[in-house]
């Protein structure tokens, strides 16, 4: 059997909703990593989260059995300094809304990091902490009025964790973004700095990208290098039927142990066992009735179908048991299956 993996250069995988979920491994992740290790390919850790420094995002990993080491590690807070230092001279004062590990980013690329807009920052950087409270967004927003160079780690409106979806640093960045009636530069997925930054380290001519979301991890792929969505964070099944073109990945797993699969097995397309049809906004599921037939299959087959076409807004229905189950495991039966149903699950 080859894996996927195998017909890659390098991997890059988001962190979470991929290889953890909050304080918690996907139980996938630390088998996974350490075949990986052994296979010899190269991999990237790529988080959007800038609220941790690439040492304490490995220690982390290592804390819950996933073996990764801080070189490994590509944060938006890296590619966030990166683009301020890019745009701003040596020692500019740059107003930190994040942690002392987005701070300690802003001084390795020879910037200065303050908290105050007395200080005159030349440029705000905003990455996710979870003690950022109004005093330093207002901090920002004077700063960021006055003419400031702001740049956005990510604009993940949610957070996995272990409790559920918690606000994250979107949530934040589309306060500012309100108060100021400016628009940030973003540096995290889906926007290209920090994938460049990963494909980069990696030296990759041909990488894979894991993860799991649509609007962030997939859409950094788009036109660029295929792409692996699992679903073990964000998105579901109706939220992948439902994408739009910019966010469709080329492969779909339950989770990272689907990067030890054939890659034909993982890939959109016509499935064994599965048939899918269009009638105007309706969408048909019928099985071969051989026997048992994955659920993950029929999904493929499904979106390969609807995919063809304009997408938008449709209702999913089955002909037969078999398919009315894979249905229903998936959460596709009942009501239509639409993109803003599908934005509101992954992002809201």
């Amino acid at each position: 059997m080859t894996a996927v993996h195998a017909g890659y250069d390098g991997l890059l995988l988001d962190l979470d909703g991929t290889v953890y979920r909050g304080e918690v491994a996907i139980p996938a992740a630390p088998g996974t990593v350490g075949a990986l290790r052994g296979s010899g390919v190269g991999m990237a850790f790529v988080t959007n989260n800038a609220s941790r420094s690439p040492g304490q995002v490995a220690e982390h990993l290592v804390s819950v059995g996933v073996e990764v080491a801080a070189d490994e590690v590509v944060t938006s807070g890296q590619a966030a300094a990166a683009l301020l230092a890019d745009r701003l001279a040596p020692g500019s004062a740059i107003l930190v809304v994040g942690t002392d590990a987005l701070a300690a980013e802003v001084e390795a690329v020879g910037l200065r990091p303050v908290r105050k807009a007395d200080a005159d920052p030349s440029g705000v950087i905003q990455g996710h902490s979870p003690e950022t409270a109004w005093p330093l967004l207002a901090e920002a927003c004077l700063a960021i009025r006055a003419g400031a160079v702001w740049v956005a780690c990510n604009i993940d409106t949610t957070l996995p964790t272990e409790r559920g979806e918690l606000p994250g640093n979107g949530a934040l960045v589309a306060a500012l973004r309100a108060a100021t009636g400016r628009e940030p530069l973003v540096a995290g997925k889906p926007a290209r700095a920090l994938v460049d930054a990963a494909v980069e380290r990696l030296g990759a001519r041909h990488p894979l990208l894991v993860g799991d979301r649509l609007e962030t991890d997939i859409a950094a792929a788009h036109g660029v290098m295929e792409s692996l969505l699992v679903l073990s964070g964000v998105t579901d099944a109706p939220a992948l039927l439902a994408a739009p073109a910019g966010q469709r990945p080329t492969f779909v797993g339950a989770d990272v142990a689907a990067l030890g699969e054939e890659p034909e097995a993982l890939r959109i397309g016509e499935r064994p066992g599965w048939r899918a049809t269009v009638t105007g906004d309706e969408l048909t599921l019928h099985s071969d009735g051989a026997g048992h037939h994955e659920a993950l299959d029929a999904l493929r087959a499904l979106c390969h179908q609807w995919w063809a076409g304009p997408g938008g807004v449709v209702t999913v229905t089955a002909t037969d048991a078999a398919a009315a189950a894979a249905l229903r495991a998936l959460g596709l039966a009942g009501s239509p299956v639409s993109p803003s149903r599908a934005q509101e699950r992954a992002v809201g």
